[in-house]
């Protein structure tokens, strides 16, 4: 309106036409210019490689995030607090109070009343992925539960039942008796790229739900020195993570669910920025088995294996350090009776090449037991590919499988 403004007013005026006109030119001029720089933010650098050098300048600038408050608003109802009671026996005082000899001396100075049992409660978050009311959280805040509770963002308290729960991969399934509940979409948690933007809400330290902020610091996780040989496949983020927000949301600024809270690092027990989130990848699957039957079946292989570093993969004449190397196998596993040997090294599972020992443990895992599976190897400097039928991985193995599939 402005630009046809100037414009009437120069046709108004005769004795000024043409140094009006001359600025109309340049006016119009700089506001197609403005309006070229300020659609060109929203397109990546390789689509305005041609444009002027002002132009391609602006083409690089990172558009500012100023609020992600609608996101937050809209998401923030489908988190909730999940609070779990159960008892423990409080420790014995006096070790030797059975002791005749110690209930002598001491007579009637010790105290007569057995160890009476205390109530432990533990807080954390959950997710709700249903109208209906189930609920996706953490194994670990609903574990030894003799009562758990749900409350909602809107003040409403809900008793829970445990669905299933799943130590290997540390999430659980509750479920409330509920409708027309507020949900959060699970997103694709094999897009997410190191570096996007990623925000953690939970209840933390029981303050109430809060929102963090920060980015996809790595994916593919594991956490040796904290995990205990369980299935790993974590989303590193530097979003502050402390106690009460496991079981929480990490989401991407499409407000989707890409990862559950579970873990931090951390030498002092609170936040230091690197915090693990259980991808949704991972955690649909999980959550979809203890759904429908209560419990989670993975395949296995019976192979304990090794990373491949630069001087194993010279030794063993590898174009390039990839794959993992078979260290033992299991007697009557699905390895020994494909004919896998010691030494072999893995390249690829299915097609899909073997990055390492994590790696080829999760592929196996999310495989059905039964299943026939095509594994690519390399044996005495020749490729060649050996089919498998996998066996059943089951969860007190954890620990022994802890390097192998």
């Amino acid at each position: 309106m402005r630009i046809e403004q100037v414009s009437n007013n120069a046709r108004r005026t005769a004795g000024a036409k043409g140094v009006l006109m001359l600025f109309t030119a340049v006016f119009v001029l700089a506001a197609c210019n403005d309006r070229s720089n300020a659609s060109q933010v929203s397109f990546m650098p390789s689509e305005t490689a041609s444009s002027a050098p002002a132009a391609a300048a602006a083409s690089n600038t990172i558009p500012a995030q100023n609020s992600y408050a609608n996101i937050v608003e809209r998401v923030s109802p489908a988190v909730v607090t999940v609070r779990s009671a159960s008892r423990a026996r409080a420790p014995q005082q006096h070790p030797f109070l059975d002791d005749p000899a110690f209930r002598e001396f001491f007579g009637d100075r010790l105290p007569q009343q057995p160890p009476q049992a205390r109530r432990q409660s533990s807080l954390g978050s959950g997710v709700i992925v249903t109208a209906d009311g189930y609920i996706l959280t953490n194994h670990h805040v609903v574990d030894g539960a003799e009562r758990i509770t749900v409350e909602t963002t809107d003040r409403r308290t809900f008793e829970a039942k445990v669905v299933g729960s799943d130590q290997p991969s540390d999430l659980a399934v509750l479920k409330i008796n509920a409708t027309g509940l507020p949900v959060l979409p699970l997103g694709d948690s094999n897009a997410v790229r190191v570096g996007d933007v990623a925000l953690a809400i939970g209840n933390p330290l029981g303050v109430g739900q809060t929102v963090t902020s920060g980015i996809i610091s790595a994916k593919s996780r594991s956490t040796p020195g904290v995990s205990d040989g369980s299935f790993e496949d974590f989303i590193q983020t530097d979003a502050a993570i402390n106690t009460g927000n496991s079981g929480g949301a990490l989401i991407n600024t499409n407000g989707e669910l890409i990862g559950i809270n579970s873990q931090i690092l951390s030498p002092s027990g609170g936040n230091i920025g690197i915090g693990f989130a259980i991808p949704t990848s991972m955690a649909r699957t999980v959550m979809d088995q203890l759904i429908k039957t209560g419990k989670v079946r993975r395949g296995q292989l019976g192979v304990v294996v090794q990373n491949i570093d630069t001087d194993l993969a010279a030794s063993l004449e590898l174009k390039d350090v990839r794959g993992v190397i078979v260290n033992s196998i299991s007697a009557g596993s699905a390895a020994e009776r494909a004919g896998l040997r010691r030494g072999d090294v893995l390249m690829a599972f299915n097609g899909t090449p073997v990055a390492d020992s994590n790696a080829l443990r999760n592929n196996i895992a999310a495989t059905a037991p039964g299943s026939e599976v095509t594994l690519t190897i390399q044996r005495d400097g020749r490729e060649q590919q050996v089919r498998a039928t996998l066996g059943e991985f089951y969860a007190e193995t954890a620990r022994a499988e802890r390097s192998g599939g």
